[in-house]
Order: C-alpha cells, then sequence, then structure tokens
C-alpha cells in the first residue's frame, strides 16, 4: 500500500465537533496502551501521525485522520483507549458516551478494527465490545498485536489460545507487529474491502 498523503484531519472532545465527510471511515479502538496509535503510524507510514504514549489514557478525544494511497480515499478514526487508565469514573463515562454515539451514529462507518494485545487474554470488556458491534451488525476485524513480542512458538500458541477464547463468534483476525510490520498489508486488503463495498453502496443509494 503506497501512501500518497496522511494528515490529521480534526481531532473531537464530542459529537458535535465530528466533521462532514463523504469518505468511508474506519475506527481503530482497543485498551489503554494496546498499541493503536503505533498501529495507525505504521498502516499510513509515518513516525508520528497519531501520537504514542506509554502513558494509558492519553488519546482523549476522537481523531480523524484522511488517507489517501492506491486503495483511493478513507478516514481512519483513533477512539478512545478503555481499561485500566488512570481516570475518574466521570470522565470513562464521558468518554464512552462519546464512542457508542459514534459508532452507532456515524453513517460513514464501515468497519470497526479492535486491537487486542496478543500477550493478553480476551477480557469481558473485548466480550461485550464485539457483541455490541454484532448486534448493531457493524463489522468488526479483530487485530492481534505486538507479534514481535513473542517468539513464534509462542505466538502460534497465544493466537490458538484467543482464537479459542472467541468461542462461536465469528470475527475475522489478523496478527500484527507495528515493528516488524507485519500484517499490515492484510489489514489493509480488510480496509479496502469495506471502503469500496461502503461506496458501492452509497452510490446505488443516491440512484
Amino acid at each position: 500500500m503506497k501512501i500518497r498523503k496522511a494528515e490529521l484531519l480534526v481531532s473531537c472532545p464530542r459529537a458535535s465537533f465530528f466533521p462532514e465527510s463523504s469518505r468511508p471511515e474506519v475506527a481503530f479502538l482497543g485498551r489503554s496502551n494496546v498499541g493503536k496509535s503505533s498501529l495507525l503510524n505504521a498502516l499510513v507510514q509515518r513516525k508520528q501521525l497519531a501520537h504514542t504514549s506509554s502513558t494509558p489514557g492519553k488519546t482523549r478525544m476522537i481523531h480523524f485522520f484522511e488517507v489517501e494511497g492506491d486503495a483511493g480515499e478513507c478516514t481512519l478514526v483513533d477512539l478512545p483507549g478503555y481499561g485500566w487508565a488512570r481516570v475518574s469514573r466521570s470522565e470513562r463515562n464521558s468518554w464512552q458516551h462519546l464512542v457508542e454515539g459514534y459508532l452507532e451514529k456515524r453513517s460513514q462507518l464501515c468497519k470497526a478494527i479492535l486491537l487486542q494485545d496478543i500477550r493478553r487474554d480476551l477480557s469481558e470488556d473485548e466480550m461485550l465490545l464485539l457483541d455490541w458491534l454484532a448486534e448493531r451488525e457493524i463489522d468488526a476485524l479483530l487485530v492481534f498485536t505486538k507479534a514481535d513480542k513473542l517468539k513464534n512458538m509462542q505466538r502460534k500458541k497465544r493466537v490458538a489460545v484467543l482464537r479459542a477464547q472467541l468461542g462461536e463468534r465469528k470475527v475475522t483476525n489478523i496478527v500484527t507487529s507495528s515493528e516488524k510490520r507485519q500484517g499490515l498489508d492484510e489489514v489493509w486488503r480488510s480496509i479496502r474491502e469495506c471502503t469500496e463495498e461502503w461506496k458501492r453502496a452509497t452510490a446505488s443509494a443516491l440512484e
């Protein structure tokens, strides 16, 4: 995937700030410090488009990134992390309201990509989120991050464990490493398929 343009469009603390857009959007979500910013930077081949931090909970707004490349035009959306970020309950509740409002009401959304650290078990948070997306018929992709942190056999065992934890949930999953650029082409392929389908459906609705 050759990237011609990748830039921050806007950062939104509230839904009223969401930009008007005719481009398909792909949302990235996951536990705090799971590697969302690192994956976004790796996908668009930029070092600091999305700011990375070792401090959980750094992303407190929804960030919209406009991307143009061989696969066409789309917007990648970085949603606030959830989980063990050291913030107040009221702030976590406001994040949840913002994120769920985006996912439920954003007509441009064509896919939600849930990131999961390959070294960690899927928690109730991830299971509930996958079920929540499925109930609303939001196409989901599960991406296992930080694969480079494990040796090959360990990595295979962890993938098998995580897939078993999904149970009967039919969710496509991809193993990635932002450091080694592993799995990025597969992620882009999934993004391209959903954005093209969204564009066809949008064009058909306008006829």
